[in-house]
């Protein structure tokens, strides 16, 4: 009989591991994206603009050139000096919207606080591409309103 418990325990607990682990590793598409776009954001906070624009997706790509793209950055980031805080206020999955071209996208809004500028508010789109990765697909920077 104590053998019958041990086994019937052991059998409890394996066929319950996988559906917690399936549970477990089940994420959001707005979670999956945050993490892709916040590695994205080091890119560019660290001065690796042309690394952003590597890891950008497809349209961002045939949005704006490399060298556009490392100007613009230089001329609108590199003077607000580091980040001393970003946190997201908002993110929202859209299928299709009617603004973009048909994908999925998360839009990420963040109120950040640079050292030369303490109230900002970024917007990233992410868009998912075609080989299943969540990649930057436009970046926008203005002042917080408060």
């Amino acid at each position: 009989m104590k053998l019958a418990t041990s086994v019937l325990s052991m059998f409890l607990i394996v066929m319950s591991w996988p559906h917690s682990a399936v549970t477990q590793t089940q994420q959001k598409p707005e979670e999956i994206a945050q993490k892709s776009i916040e590695a994205w954001l080091a890119l560019t906070d660290s001065g690796k603009y042309a690394g952003s624009w590597d890891t950008a997706s497809s349209a961002f790509k045939a949005a704006v050139t490399k060298d556009t793209w490392i100007s613009k950055l230089q001329s609108v980031r590199t003077p607000l000096g580091a980040v001393n805080s970003r946190k997201l206020k908002s993110a929202r999955y859209a299928k299709n919207p009617p603004t973009a071209p048909e994908g999925e996208y998360v839009i990420l809004i963040y109120s950040t606080r640079f050292e030369q500028f303490p109230s900002a508010v970024e917007t990233v789109s992410a868009v998912l591409d075609k080989d299943g990765e969540w990649l930057a697909a436009g970046y926008f920077i203005k002042p917080a309103s408060d």
